[in-house]
């Protein structure tokens, strides 16, 4: 198995509890968030689901500035778009990494906003760091659902509404 093909398998591991996880969020509770600096419930969702995006862009540019893009975060403005952003995200990270050799995987990608460099990693670093990102952003978006008094579904293991 390749470095990609590997980096590959981690993320698609993860795509079937995020899709699950992302199923769930209630249609009519978008807007809704648990305090005034959260991100909408809506928002995240998309965050969650938009993560490997970024695998995407290292691949197709060298450095990607915030500012110069005019990159404003999407917030979506139904649950469908949430769910198509997963599919569509997903798959083409993987295929990326499915192809890349380990020289294309040793191209360094910056992130950065205007002379701030936010980060510089070689790609497969951009992947993991991303794949580990949304990680993150799922525990939150669990807390979002468990406020919202909506079932967790199972991401690493039995949950409190899994268990038997």
């Amino acid at each position: 198995m390749t470095q990609g093909e590997a980096i590959a398998a981690e993320l698609m591991q993860f795509h079937a509890p995020t899709r699950t996880l992302l199923e769930r969020i209630p249609h009519d509770k978008l807007a809704w968030k648990p305090h005034e600096k959260s991100m909408t419930l809506g928002r995240l969702g998309r965050h969650v689901a938009e993560l490997p995006h970024w695998i995407v862009k290292s691949f197709q540019f060298p450095e990607f500035d915030f500012v110069a893009q005019g990159y404003a975060p999407r917030t979506p403005d139904d649950h469908a778009e949430i769910m198509a952003t997963l599919e569509e995200q997903w798959g083409q990270a993987a295929n990326l990494l499915k192809q890349a050799s380990d020289a294309d995987l040793a191209v360094p990608f910056t992130m950065c906003r205007g002379e701030h460099v936010i980060s510089r990693l070689t790609r497969a670093e951009t992947a993991r760091h991303h794949i580990k990102h949304m990680i993150h952003h799922r525990g939150q978006l669990s807390v979002y659902l468990r406020l919202l008094d909506v079932p967790i579904p199972e991401l690493f293991g039995p949950t409190a509404d899994t268990r038997r």
